[in-house]
């Protein structure tokens, strides 16, 4: 317990110190200050998460009493430990990169004061985390809704940044009420507010109790999270904050809404039916769908990752449905597989996210616009961004070697699975939901090929655009670490899973690592138990190269099924990684030595009889989406806002412009006929209020009746 409680102990007083030390320090050096003080708390943050993912029993302590409702309690297991730990790791480039991005603000905002936010920001989130109790949770989950809106709308002189600020702190209070009320029936049904005790009486809880505490909770925990339908404030929050804060947004916040939604539905009330792990499974894919759809047909950076954060919380919320629907139907194993693709996933997009959304923010500091039909040939002026975003657009599409690639994968073999169910309607939903996922992962190529071929690639399309200069070196090492671990996440999935197992373990009772990484290395425990037959075939493909260097059980993922199908799934970007390399050495080699008499020669390009390409006769963004506009566009729907017509003697049009404005499907279906019935509602309360008093006095004497009425009914 004094191991772990140190690192948090050392956390909580650098966050203090930095706060305290804002003020202080002068405007100009605050970003470094942070910077430092920041870093080192991430470091000690990682250590706290490290020690209860791999350590042994849960840290445990009590702070102070509340009169009336008992102690607060600090309580970290190991969900908590993995949650810390993918934190950490995001705040710790990110923190690097605010040194040298900050400076743009110095002189029209307070550094100062974004010290303090940012600081708290990171204390809050890890005290979401640590909470043991219902009380310390909301009261954390309360302070890091009010920094997250106070960091969105730090530019606060924008009429845009504080509409965008306030409808996301509405939304979000929304959520956190819900929640609040689903973690009360909770308590009330265990007459505790820690934790540990309320799940241990949650077993006893009705049918109805139950699902009141999953709608509340999902719903409401959903909203942090950006699901469907209460996504609307991410798109509109993530463009006005800065870039820093965006890649906090995305890459640590919304994973916050994941964890109440897991502590709750699995740590403390186990799924008892499949019904509810169907609503997350669905609720999950449409998320999903509509995110990357949007995100492919939006021509601002910064939009675009946004709406695709829709999308990848809504795979991880798909796979978590699906381990949800796994473990209350008995297939334990099933479920910690589906879990784990989740974690995984949601580990993934909080890396690759946050590199995308730097460099998004190295683009819009340098470039001085986000529009990508305004960007083009950004790769000339900026190379190692433009590499980095390359890393993060590959990772994001599911390509190997990266992450994202074994998190996808594993999402999907995990819904194919369903054939271990019995119900044909529960088949059929994960069959759709694949299928969905499966066009969900199409649309996200489409949709990041157009992001960095029309960011970076071609002619540039603005002056600005065209004199945009490379970033500083804080920037480009963050990034740096970021395209690394992107890697690292990506190639090394045995030693990935087998971490995230440790976590999913406890919840989903069965390990998914068992079932995921056989051991084929001969010195790893339960090598022997596998059949000959089956090690030998194995081991004539490889599957125990690197045993010498690499420790562990294996680098191959791989399900095993029974004697008839032995091998359910298979897969190994360990192998795959250093056979494409071998590749790209062995084919760079030969062009080498092909061309080794050769000499480059440079002409003028041939144009179409052209001097000069025009930026403007140049493929750009809106053209490159355009298909997939029209191909779904009963979905779209978008409304033209302008349509005018210039003509020559009303024979000949010299001119059509068409303004188009898209609607979001659920703000079209959800939000708007939602609003429309508040606003019928208040229409209606205030013809009330016309200063009769023989009629206000009848509105009381009404509303007295109706309760003698109630009272001598009950």
């Amino acid at each position: 317990m004094l191991e772990m409680g140190t690192p948090l102990a050392i956390f909580c007083l650098l966050c203090a110190a930095g706060m305290a030390l804002a003020p202080i320090v002068p405007d100009r050096r605050n970003p470094e200050m942070l910077a430092g003080i920041a870093a080192a708390a991430s470091l000690a943050l990682l250590v706290a998460g490290a020690e209860a993912l791999f350590g042994g029993a849960a840290f445990e302590a009590e702070l102070w009493t509340v009169p009336g409702l008992g102690p607060l309690r600090v309580s970290v297991d190991r969900l908590s430990g993995l949650f810390l730990i993918v934190s950490a790791l995001v705040y710790f480039p990110v923190s690097i990169f605010t040194a040298g991005y900050m400076r743009r603000y110095a002189g029209r905002y307070s550094l100062r004061a974004f010290s303090v936010m940012y600081l708290g920001l990171f204390f809050f989130i890890a005290l979401i985390l640590a909470a043991g109790d219902v009380l310390l949770f909301l009261l954390a989950w309360e302070g890091m809704a009010i920094l997250s809106y106070l960091l969105v709308n730090y530019e606060h002189e924008e009429e845009e940044h504080t509409r965008a600020g306030y409808l996301m702190l509405a939304m979000g209070e929304g959520g956190t009420l819900a929640s609040a009320l689903a973690l009360l029936v909770l308590a009330s049904a265990g007459s505790a507010l820690d934790f540990a005790a309320i799940t241990q009486s949650a077993g006893a809880l009705g049918e109805a109790q139950r699902w009141m505490v999953f709608l509340l909770s999902f719903f409401g925990f959903g909203v942090k999270a950006g699901l469907v339908p209460f996504n609307s404030w991410l798109p509109r929050a993530h463009p006005v904050a800065p870039g820093n804060v965006s890649a906090i947004l995305s890459g640590v916040i919304l994973n916050l809404g994941i964890y109440g939604i897991a502590r709750v539905n699995l740590a403390i009330l186990a799924p008892a039916s499949p019904a509810p792990g169907l609503i997350v499974l669905a609720v999950g894919t449409v998320s999903a769908f509509l995110g990357i759809l949007y995100a492919t047909t939006e021509n601002d950076l910064k939009a675009m990752l946004a709406h695709s954060s829709i999308e990848n919380l809504g795979i991880v919320t798909a796979a978590l449905g699906a381990g949800l629907v796994f473990i209350a139907s008995a297939q334990h194993s099933l479920g910690a597989i589906a879990l784990l693709a989740a974690f995984y996933h949601m580990i993934n997009h909080s890396i690759y996210k946050a590199l995308l959304f730097l460099g998004a923010a190295v683009v819009d500091s340098k470039a001085g616009t986000r529009d990508l039909d305004r960007l083009g040939g950004l790769i000339r002026r900026l190379p190692w961004t433009a590499l980095f975003f390359l890393v993060g657009a590959l990772s994001i599409s599911a390509l190997p070697p990266f992450n994202g690639f074994a998190s996808e994968w594993l999402t999907l073999q995990a819904l194919l699975r369903s054939v271990e169910l019995s119900s044909s309607a529960v088949k059929l939903a994960f069959v759709l939901s694949g299928a969905v996922l499966a066009l969900t992962a199409a649309l996200a190529v489409t949709c990041f090929v157009k992001a960095f071929a029309m960011g970076f690639l071609g002619t540039s399309r603005s002056r600005q655009a065209a004199e945009a200069g490379e970033a500083g070196r804080s920037m480009l090492v963050s990034m740096g670490m970021l395209a690394t671990l992107c890697l690292l996440l990506g190639v090394l999935p045995a030693y990935v899973t087998s971490a995230i197992d440790r976590a999913v373990e406890p919840v989903a009772q069965a390990s998914a690592a068992e079932a995921l990484v056989p051991p084929f290395f001969a010195g790893s425990p339960g090598h022997s138990a596998l059949p000959a037959e089956f090690r030998a075939e194995f081991q004539e493909l490889g599957a125990r190269t690197g045993e010498s260097v690499a420790p562990g059980p294996g680098l191959v993922m791989l399900h095993r099924g029974g004697e008839k199908n032995p091998v359910v799934f298979a897969m190994s970007t360990t192998y795959g990684f250093l056979a494409l390399a071998a590749l790209l050495v062995l084919a760079a080699g030969i062009v080498r030595w092909l061309t080794r008499k050769r000499r480059v020669a440079r002409r003028e390009r041939w144009d179409g009889g052209l001097r000069r390409l025009l930026p403007e006769m140049t493929y750009t963004a809106t053209g490159f989406s355009n298909p997939v506009r029209v191909v779904f566009d009963a979905v779209l729907r978008p409304l033209t806002v302008e349509d005018t017509k210039e003509t020559v003697a009303e024979h000949f049009r010299t001119a059509i412009r068409r303004t188009r404005h898209d609607v979001h499907v659920i703000d079209r279906y959800v939000a708007t006929p939602a609003a429309a019935a508040v606003f019928w509602i208040a229409h209606t309360a205030a013809r009330m209020h016309h200063g009769r008093i023989n009629a206000y006095v009848g509105y009381v004497l009404l509303t007295l009746l109706a309760f003698l009425i109630l009272a001598a009914a009950s």
